[in-house]
């Protein structure tokens, strides 16, 4: 019974096996015939082909009902391919005085469902051998081998720090293979952030392959090392009246949920939540902040506050009346955290210094406002305003002017005072109240009332002005307007005063250097004076013996005569 040597066929799963006989067919051929070989050798037929009546009739097997087809070159086939058929299948072509033999064995694999990562650690802790999952993958024929990696690196056992505890079920159905593989691994911070997978390698009809699970990363606890301490909101400066809240972190993980805060000038701490807030902060809440652990103390942040207050007092300040000429001192005194700017203003008009009153005028009377602000410091500023009532009895000056067409003469009175004198009118002998008068603006204190008359003959005009202090009158002999009379100046408005105190200053520093020039020209004078005088002593002296000489020819004559 001659025969051929073993030939394998490889299947996968569920495909058709597909099983040439090999054997050339004999020309005296009878049938052809398939079987299988029990584990203890013993055959079981499965296949009959006849060579003549070309039929085909398929043994009463029951795993192989409906599975099976024998072609007419004998070639069998077996549809969806199992484990069981992993077996030592033998062709035999039968002659009348011969049997011939092929036999073929059948390899099925099947290929392992992808791994995936199981019972997965809801986190890891530091420094602690802890079970990270189980990687499993079903359904392997035949078995396969799991791999652990982290960040793409297989992970190898060991002592302490990695431990992988591999395991095998085989399925007594399906005679499938489950595996799994349960890793312990002791992680640390390094850990945070990095990929864990696995992989299954097997081997399928085409040779070894590999299949890799989804990537997992695991929360890393780890304690904490460090405390910081943070204000909330962050701002550049604090002020008096704010809110601030105290934040303190840890960088472990999970972070502490409480901590405890040690206030300036308070040693025992204060136990709260990981934030602390202090409402309408005064300027005594500036110093240090500090927080740390619950259970470690020693582990402590901290943080300097500075509290930026601004005082202003102003003095005086409200409303203030005063006499004119009086002094009045101002003060505008700042206290701060740090350099302030002060602005000082009147009637909303910056000024240029602060004031200063040592003999008050009508034109100081006014609104000021003592303004200051830290510039680093947003919404810190304080103002405070004086109000200045400058108040004066009135005073009076008349003047007159005749028209240049010598009929008519204005009379004006000028008045000075706070509040606003009134000015009244009357004429002497009359006693009536002159109505038709015109008044200039009222300004600094000061305005006059102007009356234009043609008299025809010497009369008074009275100006009465009055206001809630005193009242004053003055009058003025206004002559006919046939008589002339000498005009008496017209006021000076303080600006024109003003030009007048710069020209008398102009003439008075002139008069002061002409007497300079003639005090140098005094002292040149008396020196030429002085040579002058010791010259002519000489000169004198031969005139008197001249002069005595003649005089004796004088006597002389005398005598003779």
């Amino acid at each position: 019974m001659p025969g051929l040597a073993w030939y394998t066929v490889n299947s996968a799963y569920g495909d058709t096996i597909v099983m040439p006989c090999r054997l050339d067919v004999p020309q005296n051929l009878m049938f052809g015939k398939w079987k299988y070989e029990k584990p203890d050798g013993s055959p079981v037929f499965i296949a009959f082909r006849s060579s003549t009546k070309k039929s085909v009739q398929y043994d009463d097997v029951p795993e192989y009902k409906d599975r099976l087809s024998l072609s007419e070159n004998y070639t069998l086939s077996i549809n969806n391919a199992k484990i069981s058929d992993e077996k030592r299948f033998v062709c035999m072509l039968v002659t009348e005085d011969n049997v011939f033999e092929a036999p073929t064995l059948v390899k099925v694999f099947k290929q392992p469902s992808k791994p995936e990562i199981v019972n997965k650690a809801p986190y890891l802790e530091t420094e602690q051998l802890k079970k990270l999952g189980d990687c499993i993958s079903r359904d392997s024929y035949p078995d396969g081998n799991i791999t652990w990696y982290r960040n793409g690196k297989v992970l190898q056992p060991l002592v302490g720090e990695v431990d992988i505890l591999f395991k095998k079920e085989v399925d007594p159905v399906t005679q499938l293979y489950t595996m799994t593989s349960s890793l312990e691994y002791k992680t640390t911070k390094a850990d945070i952030q990095m990929p864990f997978t696995c992989s299954v390698t097997y081997y399928g009809p085409s040779g070894q392959k590999t299949i890799h699970s989804e990537q997992t990363v695991f929360d890393i606890y780890y304690p904490t090392e460090q405390v910081t301490i943070q204000v909330l909101p962050p701002k550049n400066a604090i002020k008096e009246g704010d809110n601030i809240t105290l934040q303190c972190l840890g960088n472990g993980n999970p972070p502490p949920e409480e901590f405890m805060f040690y206030l300036p000038g308070q040693p025992e701490g204060i136990r709260s939540s990981n934030t602390y807030t202090l409402t309408d902060v005064r300027r005594n809440a500036t110093g240090d902040y500090k927080c740390s652990l619950i259970d470690k103390k020693s582990m402590i942040a901290s943080t300097t506050i500075t509290v930026h207050y601004l005082d202003l007092s102003l003095n005086p300040s409200g409303e203030v009346t005063k006499q004119i000429g009086d002094a009045l001192p101002v003060s505008c005194t700042i206290s701060a955290s740090r350099n302030a700017t002060v602005v000082w203003m009147k009637d909303n008009i910056r000024l240029r210094s602060s004031p200063s009153f040592s003999s008050l005028h009508y034109q100081d009377a006014g609104n000021y406002v003592c303004e200051t602000a830290l510039q680093e410091v947003e919404g810190l500023k304080k103002r405070e305003s004086l109000t200045l009532i400058v108040e004066g009895k009135p005073q009076i000056k008349m003047t007159k002017k005749t028209d240049p067409s010598g009929l008519s003469k204005t009379i004006i009175c000028h008045v000075e005072g706070f509040p606003k004198p009134a000015i009244q009118w009357t004429i002497t002998g009359s006693g009536s109240v002159i109505n038709q008068t015109e008044e200039s603006p009222y300004i600094n204190g000061r305005y006059y009332s102007k009356i234009i008359i043609s008299p025809e003959e010497n009369v008074t005009l009275t100006c009465a002005a009055e206001n809630q202090l005193e009242r004053t009158v003055n009058s003025l002999n206004v002559s006919a307007i046939s008589i002339p009379e000498h005009d008496e100046a017209d006021d000076i408005s303080d600006e024109n005063r003003e030009k007048v105190n710069d020209q008398a200053k102009l003439i008075v520093g002139i008069v002061v250097g002409l007497l300079l020039a003639a005090l140098v020209a005094g002292v040149v004078y008396w020196l030429y004076m002085k040579k002058s005088k010791t010259a002519s002593k000489h000169v004198n002296k031969d005139l008197g013996n001249m002069e005595e000489n003649k005089k004796l020819e004088e006597n002389n004559h005398k005598t003779e005569a």
